[in-house]
């Protein structure tokens, strides 16, 4: 990539969004907006936003990601959601710009036990992995030229993720929890946000290359993104438990699904297959227990 390309990334408050901040400085120039800068559920101000910066690449982990909340904030989540790439991916169009977004193991039913590949059939339960669903049809569609991460169990160091919710119970710090009982029937990866930055540059370093054949066939299209391995959120949590907080006396009841209730209903299996990442790119992300001794040693 030319010194001088210009990167605008949205969203640099969330999780995702902040750490991309850091990894895609060294690639060019990233112009990065929050939502107080770029309201996403306003058309016109996306289009001006592009229009203005005038980017080579746009990079989008802006997002409704409030899992239960989407179940009763339908049209805000849809406009975030599915509304706002859409129209990023027109935008992107227009100029020959290359759109990166972020979606989710959510846009799939949860049954089985298998890894769900790219290509797999889509079957959402919730309005949050609908929502996803609905945003990354139109990028096919509308743009050329992009690249859509499905992740899952997205956790880091800032923000509000399993992983600091966890760490508070268990050190007693808002009200002492002897026992937490933690849902043990869904499995997936636990994916590091930081992670799925570095990923990211990497891939677009490649894309970018000057050194990448005319000839070859361009890379554009869907792909898994998470951590290696698989647990359940009660494997997650007695990970944390291990390595943040082995003093601690919380004990951590098994349970399922059915138990904890929730507005909206979760996938059972979140399994992603992330084999395509590799064999395009030659990239995978670290095993999710390697991820988060790495996130706790920050």
């Amino acid at each position: 990539m030319t010194p001088h390309s210009r990167i605008l990334l949205t969203g640099i408050r969330g999780q995702v969004g902040w750490e991309l901040a850091r990894s895609l400085s060294t690639l060019g120039e990233v112009v990065t907006l929050d939502s107080s800068q770029l309201d996403l559920t306003d058309v016109a101000a996306i289009r001006r936003a592009v229009a203005e910066i005038q980017p080579r690449i746009i990079v989008n982990p802006a997002a409704h990601t409030a899992v239960d909340k989407a179940e009763s904030e339908v049209e805000r989540a849809y406009a975030l959601n599915a509304t706002a790439p859409g129209v990023l991916a027109e935008e992107a169009e227009k100029m020959g710009a290359l759109l990166v977004h972020y979606s989710t193991d959510y846009v799939f039913d949860g049954s089985g036990e298998q890894t769900r590949v790219e290509a797999d059939a889509t079957g959402p339960l919730n309005v949050y992995g609908a929502s996803k669903l609905a945003g990354e049809q139109p990028i096919q569609a509308n743009c050329r030229r992009h690249l859509i991460f499905r992740t899952s169990w997205v956790y880091g160091g800032r923000g509000a993720n399993f992983l600091l919710t966890m760490r508070r119970l268990m050190r007693g710090e808002t009200t002492k929890r002897p026992e937490l009982k933690i849902v043990a029937d869904q499995i997936g990866a636990p994916t590091w946000c930081r992670s799925i930055a570095d990923a990211t540059a990497q891939v677009l370093a490649q894309v970018n290359s000057p050194l990448v054949g005319a000839d070859k066939p361009k890379p554009w299209g869907v792909y898994h993104m998470t951590n290696s391995g698989e647990t359940s959120w009660h494997g997650f949590a007695q990970a944390i438990l291990e390595l943040d907080a082995p003093e601690s006396e919380t004990r951590l009841l098994p349970i399922p699904s059915s138990d904890y209730p929730t507005p909206a209903k979760r996938p059972l299996n979140s399994r992603l297959n992330n084999d395509k990442l590799e064999s395009v790119f030659g990239v995978r992300l670290p095993d999710w227990r390697q991820a988060l001794r790495l996130c706790l040693d920050k």
